[in-house]
């Protein structure tokens, strides 16, 4: 039975005020080492969002990213740090950066999705 794809949701809920600072954060430090694993088809797609409108409600996050994975195998099996260490060199400020993003945190949280058919 061939592995069938697998996305998982990732949500950042980021301190009032500091969500500019965090989207700038992961997206030098944090998007090249998607954009990657991408290339490599370990990932099959990533997105990002936003909630649109405050609204009267409490939406719990400010971003939220969804990756595809190729199977379940390619959930855990990785190598983040390699990759990060071909791609920025400056290992130090890489570190130091990506400590401050997740300073910027309230909260993060994953969440395996399962696909209901709805038809069938």
């Amino acid at each position: 039975m061939p592995e069938t794809p697998v996305t998982i949701a990732y949500y950042y809920r980021v301190r009032w005020g500091f969500a500019d600072e965090f989207l700038e954060l992961f997206r030098r430090n944090h998007y090249p080492i998607l954009a990657e694993q991408l290339r490599s088809g370990r990932f099959t797609d990533v997105r990002a969002y936003r909630p649109r409108f405050h609204g009267a409600g409490d939406a719990g996050w400010t971003f939220m990213v969804t990756i595809t994975y190729r199977d379940w195998p390619s959930v855990v099996g990785h190598s983040d740090a390699e990759i990060a260490a071909r791609l920025l060199p400056d290992q130090e400020r890489y570190r130091v950066e990506e400590r401050r993003r997740f300073e910027l945190l309230e909260g993060h949280w994953d969440v395996v999705l399962e696909e209901i058919p709805l038809e069938g």
